[in-house]
């Protein structure tokens, strides 16, 4: 009886081991390639499955997106700058048989196809090209990447340059070049703000000339704005003078018009009145 029993457990082990053996779970997010004798047979969905131990080998592929940083490259542009770019890869296995058989490492295979054709791409660009077309840059490394990782069953999703280091001295060149540009644009704004200002000046002087009282009227206001600042000397402008002294003339002569005597009529004497004649006396 007790060797009976030795043997139940010893079965009973046995089974459990090889139960662990045959059984697999495949995730959701995974796909199953199963070799029978070295032989790919199919593929195994998420689940539960049983394989047979010692004979049959479950690979499980992941098919979620995978994020893949490519490393800096010193890259020398069209125009003969050297230039450090990285960038970042997103991929997925949509063929878990091909990613497994086609290839003996799918991910390191991609991250160095990645960054030499990063370097092609970029070289074939300008220094400008490459900080303003990153866009059809990425689109370009994409399309290069697809047609070559089609075949191990490997979809690149998404490029994306992540950086781009310039050197020192080529920091400095575009910097004074952005400043002389933002100098050219305040210049050429306040040559237009002159033309307009010059203008605009042109039709009140034709308005004034027109209007000789909104001359006058425009000194008026230019002194009362010189009133307002507390200034020890106030200078009038020349025609206003001219103005100020053809007024005090005009009023000069007013004055006197206003007090000199009226012409008196002459009285007749007594002996004209009795002659009747006209002969006058005059009055002292």
């Amino acid at each position: 009886m007790k060797a009976l029993g030795v043997v139940v457990v010893v079965l009973v082990v046995l089974l459990l081991l090889v139960l662990a053996l045959a059984v697999r779970i495949v995730k959701q997010y995974e796909d199953g390639v199963l070799f029978r004798l070295g032989r790919v047979i199919g593929e195994r969905q998420p689940g539960l499955r049983l394989i047979i131990p010692f004979v049959d080998v479950l690979q499980r592929i992941s098919l979620r997106v995978v994020t893949m940083p490519i490393q800096s490259q010193g890259i020398i542009t069209r125009d003969n700058v050297s230039v450090d770019v990285s960038a970042v890869a997103y991929f997925k296995v949509v063929d878990a048989v091909k990613s497994v058989v086609a290839i003996e490492n799918v991910y390191a295979a991609i991250d160095q196809i990645a960054q030499t054709t990063l370097r092609k791409v970029v070289g074939q660009h300008s220094l400008d090209e490459t900080l303003s077309e990153t866009d059809k840059i990425n689109l370009d490394i994409r399309a290069i990447l697809d047609v070559i990782t089609i075949d191990w069953g490997v979809k690149v999703t998404l490029v994306e340059l992540k950086d781009i280091q310039l050197p020192d001295s080529m920091k400095r060149a575009m910097a004074r070049q952005a400043e002389a540009e933002r100098e050219k644009r305040a210049k050429i704004i306040a040559a237009e703000g002159e033309s307009l200002a010059a203008a605009a000046l042109g039709d009140a002087s034709d308005t004034m000339m027109a209007h000789p009282l909104a001359l006058q009227l425009r000194n008026l206001q230019t002194l009362v704005e010189l009133g307002v600042d507390k200034n020890s000397t106030v200078v009038f402008p020349a025609p206003l003078m001219s103005t100020i002294a053809e007024l005090g003339t005009f009023l000069a002569q007013e004055s006197r018009a206003a007090v000199r005597p009226e012409p008196q009529p002459p009285i007749p004497t007594p002996a004209a009145v009795a002659n009747g004649t006209s002969a006058t006396e005059s009055r002292p």
